[in-house]
């Protein structure tokens, strides 16, 4: 199909230049679908985080998407001019763009195609939940989540159902060739995995979504900096649990493409988390990123990696 070739390169590299290299580096038979996945995950992500417009337009837009990706059909994101002029230059393409995404949704083998509405369907539910959640909230009126089950929920809904999607559609589109190990053994490596790349997300951007009146960190007070590091720190040790299951995951792939595309999150995850470790609040509101040279550094570690 030769849109999803355009959509896979220009506008997929557009919006994530990062994961772009990861998806280039699977095996074909599950780049396809992989790359679609992100794409519309990505673009019902760039729905729910437009601020500029209010939460019940969102919400409604949210759920006529759902609902095209579940029963097909179109969006016409395009001619949602206020989404347009909220966007940056790069996802109102992938707006623009959005039909061209559902068709080729529609035109991808039927099998692969229930993987792929069966995680987004998960994946808009955290974002509405997210949007309830947080409507009423400000930076001088935060809201915080309830408890430890509320963080790891939302962590399963936006990315650890995408670790149990990798996993389906590595057996269905390679085989037995995918692991030497079981399915239901991957499942649940693959799902804390997911679930501790997002939580790695939450921890770092924890000072940024504060001012946004948005904490994921379930605290009895939100502003209470001391409070936050001592949860920050507890969460960070979850997150490096999680986040090493990603390498336990990868060991077992059958394919060197597909454990360097697999292992390099990891990497760059745990690397992110040791540069938070004893971090004081200035330090975090700096926004912790890995240089580009390391991310490439990493990339070339992963390719001689030979567990």
């Amino acid at each position: 199909m030769v849109v999803s070739g355009s959509l896979e390169t220009s506008v997929l590299k557009g919006v994530s230049r990062s994961f772009y290299l990861t998806l280039r580096l699977l095996p074909e038979p599950m780049r396809s679908a992989a790359s679609l996945g992100y794409l519309l995950a990505r673009t019902s992500d760039t729905i729910a985080d437009t601020a500029s417009i209010p939460v019940a337009e969102r919400l409604s837009l949210l759920a006529k998407y759902g609902d095209a990706v579940a029963r097909g059909g179109l969006a016409g994101l395009g001619e949602e001019s206020g989404l347009l002029a909220a966007a940056d230059p790069h996802e109102a393409i992938l707006l623009e763009r959005g039909d061209e995404i559902l068709e080729w949704l529609a035109n991808t083998p039927p099998a692969e195609a229930v993987l792929v509405r069966e995680v987004l369907e998960v994946i808009i539910s955290g974002q509405r939940l997210d949007l309830d959640r947080f409507a009423a909230a400000s930076e001088v009126s935060p809201v915080s989540l309830r408890n430890d089950g509320e963080l790891e929920d939302y962590a399963w809904r936006v990315a650890g159902c995408v670790g149990a999607f990798w996993t389906k559609l590595g057996f269905l589109t390679l085989g037995q060739s995918f692991s030497m190990a079981g399915e239901s053994r991957l499942l649940k490596q693959g799902i804390a995995y997911g679930k501790g790349l997002q939580l790695v997300n939450i921890l770092r951007d924890l000072p940024g979504d504060l001012t946004a009146g948005r904490c994921y960190l379930p605290v009895s007070d939100p502003g209470d900096r001391r409070a936050l590091l001592e949860s920050h720190a507890r969460w960070l040790r979850t997150a490096s649990d999680w986040i090493a299951q990603g390498e336990c995951y990868a060991a077992t792939l059958g394919n060197r493409r597909l454990r360097v595309a697999t292992v390099l999150p990891s990497w760059l995850a745990q690397e992110t988390l040791d540069a938070m470790r004893g971090a004081n609040w200035e330090r975090l509101s700096q926004r912790i990123k890995i240089p580009r040279s390391r991310v490439y550094r990493l990339l070339w570690d992963a390719w001689i990696w030979n567990p």
